[in-house]
């Protein structure tokens, strides 16, 4: 079975650290790029960051300088390492797996959530004081 197991979310205080994880199995997780897109209560799902297979990053402009993205394709496992967090950063974090081929062709800041392949539960990210 195809799984994204997204994990590492939290209750943190503003300006604090946290440490998504997305495991992946069931699919080849050498093909696909993983994006990281998250929904604050009342908004619509937004893309917030990409990788894709190669290592290179993308980021929606709120979270430039603040996140990092990085992947493990031995444990097949992509990690978003959040620094500074703000009160808008609250969200549920969701992990989806894109092909490498079409996250390549448009541009993983440009493909739309409909273009993923698979999808994780979400892991929620509370920022607050």
């Amino acid at each position: 079975d195809v799984q994204l197991q997204a994990s590492g979310g939290g209750l943190v205080k503003p300006g604090s650290s946290l440490k998504l994880s997305c495991a992946a199995s069931g699919f080849t997780f050498d093909d696909y790029a993983i994006g990281w897109f998250r929904q604050a209560p009342g908004k619509e799902r937004e893309w917030a960051s990409g990788i894709n297979r190669d290592g290179s990053q993308y980021f929606v402009d709120s979270v430039k300088g603040r996140f990092t993205i990085s992947r493990d394709n031995v444990k097949n496992t992509v990690y978003l390492q959040m620094n500074s967090l703000k009160f808008e950063d609250t969200a549920v974090y969701y992990c989806a797996a894109i092909s490498e081929s079409l996250a390549s062709l448009y541009g993983l800041g440009s493909v739309t959530p409909r273009m993923y392949d698979y999808w994780g539960q979400g892991t929620l990210v509370t920022v607050s004081s």
